[in-house]
This record gives C-alpha cells, structure tokens and sequence, in this order.
C-alpha cells in the first residue's frame, strides 16, 4: 500500500486525487488537510477512507470539524493552525505528499515534505516560483519531486525519451543533456484571438468562463491572461533546469498535447490525452509507475484535428514579464506571484478593471528592491511587502 497524504484535500486536486484513490485500491490515505472552508466535505473524505490525521488551517473552526468528523463516523486526530499542513506533511517519510494547496502559502509544507524524506507530488506551483532555491535546497534525493500540473507532467513524461543531466525530475542524469526546448502549450482561455482594445470592458463573468478546464477562479483568472502559463514558466525553469529563452510558449485551444520536449537533433516527443487531471494526479502518486485506465486515451481512430497558435504577447504581457522576473532576480518570481493573486482578488470584487490585472503587477515590480539572500524569511517579507503594495495600487 502506498502512504499519501493529500494537503488541500476538499479542493479540485484534492477531491480528484482521492477519486483516483477510490478507484484504485493500493494507496492508504493518512492524512487530509484544508483551509476550512468546507468542513463537511473534509470530514466526509476523512470518514470514506479511514484518515487517522486531518490538519485544519482554521483553528477557530476546530470545534466545528469535530462536531462534522463526528456527524460523519470519522475517527480522526485534529490538527489546527497556521502550520496544520506543514506538520501533516512530515507524516509520511516512506510514502508520498501531495500538494495541491492554492497559493504560496503552499511553500512551508513542500519544504518540510521534502526535508522529512517523502516523495511529494507538487501541485501547487506558488512553491516553486516563490521559493524555487529553497525548495531545490530541502531535497534530501534526486528524483523527489514529481511535478502534478499537467504541462510539467508532459515535460517529464517526454523527457524519459532523451538525456537531461539536470533538472529536479529527471531520472536520466548521465551523458550530456540531449534537450533542445521545452515547448509549454496553452488552451489560450476564454479571451483567445481577442486584442487588448477588444477586452476593455471584461467582466468577471466572461473571465471565469475557460473552455477546456474546471478550475477555481483564482487560477481560471490566471488563464484568462496567461498569468497561470506565466507561472508555470518561471516553474518549468526551475524544475528542469532550462533557461527562459529556451522555453516556447504555443497557443493550442484543443489542449490535448499538454506540453513536449525539443531534443538536438530536431525529434520532438508530445504527451497527448484529453484533458483530464486525473492523469497527472496519478502519476505523481505513483511516479514513474502507471495505474491502469485512469484516463480515457484520445480516440485515434476518429476525425480530429490538433491547431497551435502564437501567443499574443502584447494582448497578453504575462509570459514577458514572468520570463523578465527569472532574470530580474530569485525573489522577484514571488513578487509576481503575490502581486497577481491581490490584482485578481480585486479584479473578482470589482475594484479594478481587468485589464488592469497584469498593468498593476507590472508596477509592483517595478518598485521592488531585492534583498541580498533569499531565505524563508525574506520570501515572506517580499511578499508582505508587494500584497500591501498590490492592495494599496488596487484601492
């Protein structure tokens, strides 16, 4: 049986993983963790599989989780606070941590996964891009951290078809590396074709309409103005050691090659399956093994058709300044993370305007003044400092 724990388990990641838990009947679940915000659910997991360990980032809602564990025949040990999830992912030193909590607050938990030996399936690429440095400092083993967004998945995939002597992922470190390019696709979001003129007047409404994936607004938002290819640029840099002008971003709306892998001598090798996270969920439980039928495979013998498009850089100005930021400095990648999640928070309340998301980040940017190391402290303080100034652009 495999050990897991799943932080961020009532979220789409989360309810997913333990869909793919339920099906496949190998793993055991030994801990849950959440923010709160939807305690019967987290107590129904718990009671569904057993969950001796279920961590809650509200502790002002502890009595409330007990009466819900209680209601729903869980027997199970409450942890709460601050640090619920980064306790909870040192449970597990043997088995695997999966990480699909929503923002940087995501960081501590990945680091103490890691530094406590278990394998940690990362989902919540804010760790990555606010911390790339410390997280690659707390690996305690190569090969210990198996990407779960589906693009860097695809690159991983695809990478076992050449020689990559760097990267965190790889498990082909001898020889020189054989990669060219990283190719990382996009759907393009609700707003693709549009020019920046055409989407004066967005609504939050039409933003939160993708036209591939299920997600949650925050990272739906980052579709919509390639903010979430962005990140997860920045992410694929520091995941697989390649620089940014190495990295091409494509617009493909049938979002069905995830991602692909350039070698030297002109072979490219894509991952393609309809778009399903359950897929990638179950790779990085189970890396480099695969469980059977967790996807339906594209239908090969059926009329389709495969498009990929430029991006519009200068409608959508994300990906430049992403790229910018691995350039600028190791903690500017957090100030654009903490920046963009206050611009769409106001942008979702109606504070400002949409296209004001990605001018607002450009201006905290542009003011921050880096300190000299990056440590888990100052990743904190840098991104106090650009939430308080996003907030005070914003108002």
């Amino acid at each position: 049986m495999n050990e897991i724990v799943i932080l961020g388990s009532t979220g789409s990641i989360g309810t997913q993983a333990l869909e793919v838990a339920q099906e496949h009947e190998r793993f055991e679940i030994k801990g849950l963790s959440a923010g709160g915000g939807n305690l019967t659910l987290l107590a129904e997991q718990a009671a569904r599989f057993n969950v001796p360990v279920v961590a809650l980032a509200d502790d002002t809602k502890t009595d409330e989780l007990a009466q819900a564990l209680s209601v729903a025949g869980a027997k199970a040990e409450i942890i709460a606070g601050p640090g619920a999830s980064e306790q909870l992912a040192t449970l597990v030193p043997n088995g695997t941590v999966l990480n699909g909590i929503t923002g940087s607050i995501g960081l501590r938990p990945t680091l103490a996964a890691l530094r406590s030996g278990a394998t940690l399936a990362l989902a919540n690429k804010e760790s990555m891009v606010a911390g790339g440095s410390l997280v690659k400092d707390a690996m305690v083993r190569p090969g210990q951290l198996v990407p779960v967004d589906s693009e860097h998945s695809a690159i991983a995939q695809a990478l076992l078809g050449g020689r990559h002597e760097k990267g965190l992922t790889s498990p082909v470190v001898t020889g020189h590396s054989e990669v060219s390019r990283l190719i990382l696709t996009a759907s393009g979001g609700p707003f693709r074709g549009k020019t920046r003129s055409e989407l004066q007047d967005v609504t939050a409404e039409a933003a939160l309409k993708h036209p591939t994936w299920a997600m949650g607004p925050v990272v739906t938002i980052n579709s919509s103005t390639l903010m979430n290819k962005g990140l997860e640029l920045i992410e694929a840099s520091l995941l697989f050691d390649i620089a940014p002008d190495r990295i091409v971003p494509v617009v493909h709306p049938q979002s069905v090659i995830h991602s692909m892998v350039e070698f030297i001598d002109g072979s490219t090798l894509a991952q393609a399956s309809p778009p399903d996270m359950k897929l990638p969920i179950a790779l990085g439980l189970t890396w480099p093994e695969r469980l059977v039928g967790v996807a339906t495979p594209c239908a090969w013998d059926s009329p389709t058709q495969w498009t990929f498009e430029p991006v519009d850089h200068e409608t959508f100005p994300a990906l430049t300044m992403a790229k910018e930021t691995l350039e600028s400095g190791p903690l500017h990648p957090a100030v654009l993370n903490a920046a963009n999640e206050v611009a769409v928070d106001s942008f979702l309340k109606g504070r400002i305007a949409y296209l004001a998301i990605t001018d607002l980040v450009a201006r905290v940017l542009n003011e921050f003044v880096s300190p000299s190391e990056i440590t888990i402290d100052t990743v904190d303080q840098t991104e106090a400092w650009a939430r308080k100034r996003a907030g005070e652009l914003a108002a």
